[in-house]
């Protein structure tokens, strides 16, 4: 077909560019359900402790319900996060080879040779759809070298591997609406959180024999979830999903034929008929408001979860020494409910550090883009114009902790009477991961400003970190391995000891990373292609 000529050569080009970023985000996935064969095998042998352990209703709401109790079930229920991340990484990796060459301008460069007008789409989902398909490949073989039941571990990739299609095919549709890619990844982030948040809700209310369990059927991470590996492998979910997937995709075709290359089909909103943005911090802050906004909202929710389930949690804890071994190992120090959060909010850090990364990489978005050089042409320095941009890479996860912090208080403070005195323990136990983000800030600068091409491998930064941190919670490594993690040097909040030591020497490296970065960057040619 002419509209999908030169599908093949835009893999390819799509492949040499993502060859760092790809297996980033592959192997962290499969590696973290693995890990927890083990070592949650050790600390939960019988099925009555593992019964026990998923009742919780607050693990409910972040996992949702136990399918059954074998090792293998309980596995797969414990990893019930994995899927979320799944749908998001695949999400971005459509947008980013969709919209985000059409608003560079790539797209039409490429258009004017033999490529067809589906080509590019057809490129960006056959790669995802290829790397979720290698994921559940990977992670099958995986599980099933752990002496897990071998058509479980195949379920148990087939449900990742629905999560990581239908939203890429989310992904898909919502490069169609928008002519901006921070757009139309705030509207596929803003379904992908919808449907947690359902799933949620109706896992919930069904644990408690409330009213809105329907609510989890119209999520399709409930689909995905409720194929139930290594139990009922309910294999008609997954083909009710990949439906969806095929639905969605032909939506996208559909749509991208109905508007112009570089245009959305939602209306552009008009800006002001006179304005000036009089500084290039005027500029940053019209590009960067949108993903400040939506990370803001999605850290508040994240803190309003945490802070919900708490008290639950902290019951279990108490009756269980396994959970509170696991949370130990987590981060947490003395005291059940202060170990719990001290846990979660090294995983809020560790988004965290996503969003710093994403923010800084801006940069070089917007030098390939060119967008850089008008901007550079005038009185405007290099230095000025990177800080304007890293202003929103260093304080934006600052804020996004600050309102993480703000909301678990809340949230936990009013269901033990006790705002007053929770905000500001968890407003500090949030704060408190702000080095090691900035760490990881810096590590990008550094990589931006001296070796352009590679601007990619900071994703290496926050996927090491993760792997670490949701690794350790389920096996003991070696200190030099969490070591590695700058997560793992700081002081462990709220309960434990403070230590000024390790945040000051983390800011501290942060700071000569950036310099070096910015040294760079003024020494080096811009722009790189």
């Amino acid at each position: 077909m002419k509209t999908l000529a030169g599908t093949g050569g835009l893999v390819r080009l799509i492949l040499r560019r993502d060859r760092i970023l790809l297996p980033l985000w592959i192997l962290p996935l499969v590696l973290i359900p693995i890990s927890y064969v083990q070592s949650f095998g050790d600390l939960f042998p019988t099925a009555e402790s593992r019964e026990k352990y998923a009742s919780n209703a607050g693990f409910i709401t972040l996992y949702g319900e136990l399918s059954g109790t074998s090792l293998g079930e309980f596995i797969t229920w414990r990893a019930g996060f994995v899927p979320v991340m799944i749908g998001l990484f695949s999400l971005l990796t459509v947008i980013r080879h969709t919209r985000v060459e059409e608003e560079t301008g790539r797209a039409e460069l490429l258009g004017s040779s033999v490529v067809g007008r589906h080509a590019g789409l057809a490129a960006a989902l056959l790669v995802t759809f290829t790397a979720n398909l290698v994921l559940a490949v990977l992670l099958a073989l995986g599980m099933q070298s752990q002496d897990l039941p071998a058509a479980g571990s195949v379920a148990l990739g087939v449900e990742f591997l629905c999560a990581g299609w239908v939203f890429a095919a989310v992904g898909a549709v919502a490069a169609q609406l928008t002519a901006s890619a921070s757009t139309a990844r705030g509207i596929a982030i803003s379904v992908l959180g919808a449907a947690y948040v359902l799933r949620a809700a109706g896992d919930t209310s069904a644990h408690t024999d409330g009213p809105l369990a329907w609510l989890s059927w119209l999520s399709p991470i409930a689909w995905a979830q409720r194929i139930h590996p290594y139990g009922a492998n309910q294999w008609g979910l997954a083909v009710l999903v990949l439906a969806a997937t095929v639905v969605l995709v032909a939506a996208a075709l559909y749509l991208s034929v109905r508007r112009d290359v570089g245009a959305g089909l939602l209306p552009a909103k008009l800006g002001p008929a006179d304005g000036d943005l009089a500084s290039p911090l005027g500029l940053a802050w019209r590009l960067h408001r949108g993903l400040l906004v939506s990370w803001l909202a999605g850290f508040a929710l994240l803190g309003l979860l945490f802070g919900g389930v708490a008290e639950g949690v902290g019951d279990l804890m108490r009756d269980d020494p396994a959970v509170q071994e696991m949370f130990a190992r987590l981060g947490g120090a003395t005291g059940l409910i202060d170990s719990f959060f001290a846990g979660v909010m090294t995983i809020i850090g560790l988004i965290a550090s996503a969003y710093a990364v994403q923010a800084t990489l801006r940069l070089r978005a917007e030098e390939t883009s060119g967008r850089a050089e008008p901007v550079l042409s005038t009185a405007v320095s290099r230095l000025r114009w990177a800080a304007s941009h890293l202003a929103f890479g260093l304080l934006g996860p600052a804020l996004a902790l600050l309102a993480s912090g703000v909301t678990a208080g809340l949230a936990y403070g009013a269901a033990i009477g006790d705002v007053g005195g929770q905000v500001p323990r968890l407003i500090g136990a949030a704060m408190v991961q702000l080095p090691a983000v900035w760490l990881l800030a810096g590590l990008t600068i550094a990589i931006f400003g001296l070796f352009p091409r590679l601007s990619p491998v900071a994703w290496a930064g926050p996927a090491i970190c993760m792997l670490i941190g949701f690794t350790s919670a389920g096996v003991q490594l070696d200190e030099w391995v969490k070591d590695i993690s700058p997560f793992s040097h700081l002081p462990q909040l709220p309960g434990g000891s403070t230590s000024a030591a390790p945040v000051i020497t983390l800011v501290a490296i942060a700071v000569v990373l950036g310099a070096v970065g910015l040294v760079g960057l003024r020494r080096r040619d811009l722009p790189v292609g």
